[in-house]
């Protein structure tokens, strides 16, 4: 009975990683140019730091990182679990419970935002160009999820991050088994229009995806 939990989870995966969303999407040759990186584990969306849809400096300042000069032409945005992101800055600080938390668990989330210069294709990246209608609504679902304060303004954790140019925000969407960093990444994707599996709980749902798009 146990083995068939993660039996069943794996099946969900593998079914919602393979159902599409927004079938009929094509990349358009004219957009907003983003990218979509990962670590083989979490991934992130990388927008321009200013276009004519939105000036992410008023949400992510280069003054809420410790070193503002690293402020680049992109930021790339991550969503994920409030434990998990602020007590495992290496992979050597994870824990089981940590882990099992993050995998399984609910409560409180964060998104992560990293400043970028120049990102390109690689191994772990991938360039995706999109609609400005498109982009309108990936920027409102990224810039919804952000909590503020009374006077408006994003809420950073100063001095909590993992390296000069990345910090953590509080978030007003909670962390879950069904929505994790990478359904973050898909659920935005799915919401702006762009093809994409139903439900994308791992970094493969979504790379996995994107690398059919070049090749199609």
């Amino acid at each position: 009975m146990l083995l068939l939990v993660p039996l069943l989870y794996l099946l969900a995966v593998t079914v919602g990683g393979t159902l599409t969303a927004n079938a009929d999407w094509r990349e358009p040759e004219e957009g907003v140019t983003l990218f979509i990186r990962t670590n083989g584990v979490h991934t992130w969306i990388m927008a321009p730091a200013v276009t004519p849809e939105m000036d992410w400096r008023a949400l992510a300042p280069a003054a809420d990182i410790k070193e503002p000069r690293l402020a680049g032409n992109y930021i790339a945005f991550g969503f994920g679990n409030r434990d998990f992101y602020l007590n495992t800055p290496t992979w050597a600080d994870l824990t089981f419970k940590t882990a099992f938390a993050a995998a399984i668990g609910g409560g409180p989330s964060l998104i992560h935002v990293d400043h970028e210069t120049d990102p390109v294709e690689d191994a772990y990246t991938r360039r995706l160009v999109v609609s400005h209608e498109e982009y309108r609504r990936l920027v409102r679902y990224i810039r919804d999820g952000f909590q503020l304060d009374e006077a408006g303004h994003s809420m950073p954790l100063l001095g909590r991050g993992y390296g000069w140019s990345d910090v953590f925000y509080e978030s007003v969407r909670a962390y879950n088994f069904v929505r994790t960093c990478n359904e973050w990444t898909g659920e935005a994707l799915r919401t702006a229009g762009i093809r994409m599996g139903v439900w994308t709980p791992l970094s493969q749902s979504i790379m996995w995806r994107l690398e059919r798009e070049e090749n199609e």
